[in-house]
């Protein structure tokens, strides 16, 4: 896919505004490694060929396995997953698919075994701002190797 616009240079405010998200994660508190299988694993759903390259390189840079990079689509079917990170993948899905049947109870309550509201809370944030980076990349065709 050709780059159809540098959204930087389009409009600076929008990634401005994206890093605003960025930074309120970041002090939230949230394991930034968590918060890397959070956006490789929605970035894979949605096919975003550019965060998926680019979290999967920060995830190898911050010495995770290759195998559970590998492995990341398959987490049901894998030990090499812990109950905490299997519970955040499983809200990750289904918050990136909210469409298709919201955030059943089952999946909050498996959360919230592990998170108290407030980090819940953060968690949503982190795979809606992964979600709409991912939106921006594919509308603005951006790919891995891209110039921006």
């Amino acid at each position: 896919m050709n780059l159809r616009v540098n959204h930087y240079d389009a409009n600076p405010s929008v990634y401005e505004t994206m890093m605003v998200l960025e930074a309120h994660i970041k002090k939230s508190g949230l394991d930034p490694s968590l918060y890397e299988l959070i956006k490789l694993r929605a970035s894979q759903i949605n096919g975003c060929s550019f965060c998926i390259n680019m979290h999967g390189e920060h995830l190898l840079k911050k010495g995770e396995h290759f195998e559970r990079i590998l492995l990341l689509t398959v987490w049901r079917e894998v030990s090499v997953f812990s109950d905490k990170e299997k519970a955040v993948l499983q809200l990750t899905e289904c918050v990136t698919n909210i469409s298709e049947c919201g955030v059943p109870d089952h999946v909050y309550q498996n959360v919230r075994a592990h998170f108290d509201e407030k980090q819940y809370v953060d968690l949503i944030m982190a795979i809606n701002t992964i979600n709409s980076w991912n939106r921006i990349g594919i509308a603005t065709g951006m790919s891995p190797g891209c110039l921006l």
